[in-house]
């Protein structure tokens, strides 16, 4: 058993699996805030990435002026789509607004492909060394990168919520819409931050991985590699996402590990997620941390 080889993937599992958790609290927040799941959410992760690159090769801007007009851009990019495609649906059944995300995830899908290609694309070198010694392990310098901007980004989820006036008509919102609104909030302006919230902070996911892999198409595929994240933390929570995220990670290196040491499958850390979906979706459809949701017939 190579234990260093071990300890490795565990590391880079736990620096993943932060950054599957900051997508899975995208997820999470526009459920919260609109009982709607965002099946585009890998789509937004995939925009961000071809933004920034977009910024960084055609224009040859410094990465860090990239990084924040790609945030910009990507918060009126949500705005956008929540006004034009999504505040008109409001009112409608929720298995609509659904299909609706579905097919938005398609015409963006589509419109990558067309603007940019189908093979994946390289971003310009970034940092002066691109990994770094961590007590005797090799690890990549945008990984620890990511691991900062994470625990960032957790941080300021919590004080959002917790300490600003809009974090707080997100979280009355979330508990009953009409008796935030019967106190004044605006829906309609909340759901325009929370989708503006979750592309920014998915284009944040989508530059780290485009630095570490390229960009292309399959990078949308990690919307769907975080939803059992969002399903075993509970859709209705921030914490459990996290914690969904983080353990996914650490799952898919450790189903890496096992598989290549003993097992010799080829896949396994592709369906490992999928597993633990349909093992929690058996045993706690709820989730971790997940309101469970009683009806009365």
């Amino acid at each position: 058993m190579d234990w260093g080889l071990f300890v490795q993937l565990m590391v880079n599992g736990l620096i993943v699996g932060a950054l599957y958790g900051v997508v899975a609290m995208c997820f999470v927040l526009i459920y919260k805030a609109s009982q709607v799941v965002n099946f585009a959410q890998g789509e937004f992760v995939l925009i961000g990435a071809w933004v920034c690159w977009f910024f960084l090769t055609k224009y040859q801007i410094p990465f860090f002026l990239g990084f924040l007009m790609t945030l910009a851009f990507m918060v009126a990019f949500g705005i956008l789509i929540q006004v034009v495609v999504l505040r008109p649906m409001i009112g409608e059944p929720v298995i609509s607004v659904i299909m609706v995300t579905i097919g938005l995830s398609i015409v963006f899908q589509a419109l990558m492909k067309w603007a940019f290609g189908v093979f994946a694309q390289p971003f310009p070198p970034i940092f002066a060394r691109e990994s770094v010694a961590v007590l005797g392990l090799e690890v990549r310098t945008v990984y620890l990168v990511s691991l900062v901007a994470s625990l960032g980004i957790m941080g300021g989820f919590a004080y959002f919520f917790k300490a600003t006036r809009m974090g707080l008509a997100m979280r009355a919102t979330a508990f009953d819409q009409q008796v935030a609104q019967s106190l004044g909030i605006s829906i309609r302006s909340v759901f325009a931050m929370a989708w503006a919230i979750s592309a920014a902070v998915s284009a944040v996911a989508g530059v780290v991985v485009g630095v570490v892999n390229g960009v292309s198409s399959a990078l949308s595929f990690i919307g769907i590699k975080v939803f059992p994240a969002v399903i075993l933390g509970g859709l209705d929570s921030i914490v459990g996402g996290v914690l969904g995220g983080i353990i996914i990670g650490l799952l898919e290196n450790l189903a890496h590990f096992v598989d290549s040491q003993w097992l010799h499958w080829g896949n396994l850390i592709e369906v490992v997620p999928f597993w633990v979906l349909i093992v929690i979706l058996m045993i706690k459809p709820y989730g971790l941390f997940g309101t469970r949701d009683i009806e009365r017939v």
